[in-house]
């Protein structure tokens, strides 16, 4: 076996620096590259686990004593063609990459996430959603064509119509069925760099749920910030955001509002404090009494109704509005759970999650819901209902108690029909995998993975966690 070289070995960690781990890292900047990794894999018995910004919240893109091939290196734009608004791109081209080169010609990502510092390979692999599932559906579904290369070293083509199960499949499958090379999207045809928002308070879940369901067939975009810190009566209160887009004529200024230089977010708070800092005042609140009374102020504040026109990227990007404000949570870092529910269940699977996280004394920090649709990818999360996100802070002394929890919303989240996503939860078993996706999908994506990678060198700690004993 040939010695792995010392100066590759690198201590990784997922997004909310809860979880860590040692990997050898190596960054290709070509196919033949990829290639050759997965070749010096196979040969030294080693596993290969892809990683775009490392954004994942989990463990997707974390590698234990493995292989980790990071693609930010392949960042570039292949072809862009404004007049139709299809661009074709490498998979480490980040959604940031992706809307400053559009966005000037009348073009938007028709889906991005709560960050613009995700890759598109990142994107894909796990098949991300955004504020406008419900109507747009996945970024997935606006792909026309990539180009991936399989472990066993064959670059396949593939498209809705052409090698189709494996269009649906390496969409979604988490990396673990091939790496991409290059993408062909759809981009949306905008008419301003701005968007009509209103924003407006919900007292409580029932009343959240329902003003979701009823703004989103009317609106481009709808979001809900939950205050997951409320109890009583308040359960569940928080506050809407919806947004449309303005329509060609009633921005006066499009040519200004669509230049990159009008959407970049400032790097200071008042024109003075610089943001970067920020999450340093942040963390002496972070914890359950300070976290309530900012939500509570936060929530007081959304009483009063607004709108307003606000441009795409700080409508869409709030994880960046605040530089690593996820290390405020402190040296141990935090969680997401999401969960989707269909729309009939989801009130009272939700309002049972909640009161037990207060019960038990972890109430999450930060919620955040969402209308979403069905999807045909084989490793869905997507439901015809909502999804709820919720944040919570990570402590050594927690952490097993943390998971017991968890482990109860799974419980309660699969008795209401829920399904979860897989770049999000990092305490998902094997068996909550098998019964949300079933066990149909489960031997199918089993299948798809000894086609396309029989010697198994694509797995990541994810993999291991959640496919490992199935």
């Amino acid at each position: 076996m040939t010695t792995l070289p010392y100066e590759r070995l690198t201590y990784l960690e997922n997004f909310g620096h809860s979880l860590r781990a040692a990997s050898y890292l190596y960054k290709p900047t070509s196919a033949e590259q990829i290639g050759e990794t997965f070749q010096f894999a196979k040969k030294n018995g080693l596993t290969v686990t892809l990683r775009g910004a490392g954004r994942s919240y989990n463990d997707a893109a974390l590698n234990g004593g493995g292989i980790v091939m990071d693609i930010q290196d392949m960042n570039r734009i292949l072809e862009w063609n404004p007049a139709t608004g299809v661009i074709k791109a490498e998979p480490g081209v980040t959604l940031q990459k992706l809307w400053q080169h559009v966005l000037p010609d009348g073009w938007w990502p028709p889906v991005v996430s709560g960050t613009m510092y995700t890759t598109l390979g990142g994107c894909l692999g796990m098949n991300i959603h955004g504020k406008n599932n419900y109507k747009m559906g996945t970024i997935g579904e606006h792909v026309l064509e990539f180009t991936a290369l399989l472990p066993t070293g064959a670059e396949v083509t593939c498209s809705p119509t052409h090698n189709g199960d494996l269009f649906y499949s390496i969409i979604s499958g988490m990396g673990m069925l091939g790496v991409f090379t290059s993408v062909t999207m759809q981009m949306k045809k905008v008419h301003s760099g701005l968007l009509q928002v209103e924003a407006f308070p919900a007292r409580n879940l029932h009343e959240h749920l329902n003003a979701i369901a009823e703004s989103a067939p009317v609106n481009d975009y709808t979001v809900g910030w939950l205050d997951s810190t409320a109890t009583g009566s308040g359960l569940g209160r928080g506050q809407l955001h919806t947004a449309k887009y303005l329509h060609e004529g009633e921005d006066p200024e499009p040519r200004k509002t669509m230049q990159v230089s009008y959407q970049t977010l400032p790097s200071t708070l008042f024109w003075v404090f610089p943001k970067s800092i920020i999450h340093y005042f942040m963390a002496p609140f972070m914890h359950n009494p300070g976290v309530w009374l900012i939500n509570t102020a936060k929530y007081i504040a959304s009483l009063r109704k607004g709108q307003y026109r606000q441009s795409h990227a700080a409508f869409h990007f709030l994880l960046d509005y605040v530089p690593n404000w996820e290390k405020a949570y402190g040296r141990d870092g935090l969680i997401q759970y999401q969960s989707f529910l269909p729309k009939e269940t989801a009130e009272d699977a939700w309002r049972e999650m909640l009161t037990l996280s207060h019960k038990r004394g972890m109430p999450s920090y930060l919620g955040v819901t969402k209308r979403h649709r069905p999807d045909k990818f084989l490793l869905s999360h997507a439901v015809d209902g909502f999804s709820l996100a919720l944040d919570f802070k990570v402590t050594n002394k927690s952490r097993a108690s943390m998971r017991a929890m968890l482990h109860d919303f799974d419980r309660i989240v699969l008795e209401a029909g829920g399904r979860f996503y897989f770049a999000k939860n990092s305490e998902t078993t094997p068996e909550t995998a098998l019964r949300f996706l079933g066990k149909e999908t489960v031997e199918k994506f089993k299948a798809l993975k000894r086609r396309t990678d029989p010697h198994n060198l694509l797995e990541s700690d994810l993999f291991r966690r959640v496919f490992g004993s199935l």
